[in-house]
């Protein structure tokens, strides 16, 4: 995994000690230009193109305490992470992504070089992650909690959108990406990564690292397959959605709006099957396909659509509540 990035305690300027001007004269040119945008960073809004008229927008925040610690996560990666779980949204609608608008609020302490680092990670994910889609606006505040705000954009090339209520009796279930990974990285960080009062510490994080990269990777630096949603509208997907709060949660999220039952396949869970179900921040896709339908992509069958009398949602049978991720739950107010 990477180790890219300083921590926010680098020597430098910090925020407080330049102007707003001069950070963004630092920042913006090393964000990743967006080819559908007709209109660019430096006036009052951007201008996308939307080619059939339509466009596909989502949003989402990272605050520092329930979404990422400073003391585990580098500015480069939460520059990867922030733009990775918007684009896995866009993906999910079956859009090829476009534009991103990025919004901070930074603490007054925090180096310049670390949202330098930070716009880095952003721009290194954009290229690996979905090719053709850039950064085309934003904004910059200062706040005593770090705070991160995508917004993307996504074109649907004349598709119709893949959503959630359009799974039918006989779909397969399928799964494109990891199931489970992160959550066994945070796992492991809230057990070994801690000091003796169950802070995040830096130095045991290095530690960690060491040992545990590429596990923790999942976690740090998520790689969605973007690609895949395009993929799996193009092969005819009846629903889908990103897995953002475990596949028992995000799973019972289509049962719901398509008015199914879902019965996974443990054998196809992968070895820890309850953290399969119940962990999330995978950012993979979740989709349903005709029975007829050839899987696309990384797409892997891991269940079937049923009827709802059979329960909403099962694994080899049994009853599976839908719960998973939630950042808020057992948050006790700390960051680190």
């Amino acid at each position: 995994m990477s180790d890219r990035g300083r921590a926010p305690g680098a020597p430098g300027p910090t925020v407080a000690d330049e102007s707003e001007a001069a950070i963004l004269a630092r920042i913006l040119p090393l964000l990743p230009a967006a080819p559908a945008a007709t209109i660019g960073p430096g006036d009052d809004a951007a201008v996308v193109a939307a080619v059939d008229g339509r466009f596909v927008v989502t949003t989402d925040l990272m605050v520092h305490g329930p979404d990422f610690r400073l003391a585990w996560s580098t500015p480069w990666e939460l520059g990867w992470k922030a733009v990775a779980t918007n684009l896995s949204d866009v993906a999910a609608m079956g859009a090829r992504p476009t534009a991103l608008v990025l919004a901070l609020a930074v603490t007054p302490d925090m180096p310049v070089a670390s949202l330098e680092e930070f716009a880095g990670g952003v721009s290194e994910a954009v290229a690996a992650l979905s090719p053709g889609c850039g950064v085309v606006g934003g904004d910059l505040s200062v706040s005593e909690t770090f705070t991160i705000a995508v917004t993307a954009f996504g074109d649907l090339e004349g598709r119709a959108p893949v959503l959630r209520s359009g799974a039918r009796v006989g779909d397969v279930v399928a799964v494109s990406g990891v199931l489970g990974e992160a959550a066994a990285a945070l796992q492991l960080l809230f057990r070994d990564g801690v000091d003796e009062d169950g802070v995040p510490d830096r130095a045991l994080t290095a530690a960690l690292r060491k040992r545990h990269g590429e596990m923790l990777a999942a976690q740090f630096a998520p790689r969605p397959p973007v690609g895949d949603g395009v993929l799996a509208a193009r092969a005819g997907a009846t629903s889908m959605l990103d897995l953002s709060d475990g596949l028992a949660r995000d799973a019972a999220r289509i049962a719901a709006a398509s008015g199914v039952g879902i019965a996974f396949d443990g054998a196809t869970l992968g070895r820890d099957v309850a953290l399969a179900l119940r962990g999330g921040e995978d950012h993979s896709l979740l989709a349903t396909f005709p029975a007829t339908a050839e899987l696309p992509g990384g797409f892997r069958a891991v269940g079937r659509v049923v009827d709802p009398a059979t329960g909403a949602l099962t694994c080899d049978g049994v009853v599976v509540d839908p719960v998973g991720w939630d950042p808020y739950v057992g948050w006790d107010g700390g960051r680190g």
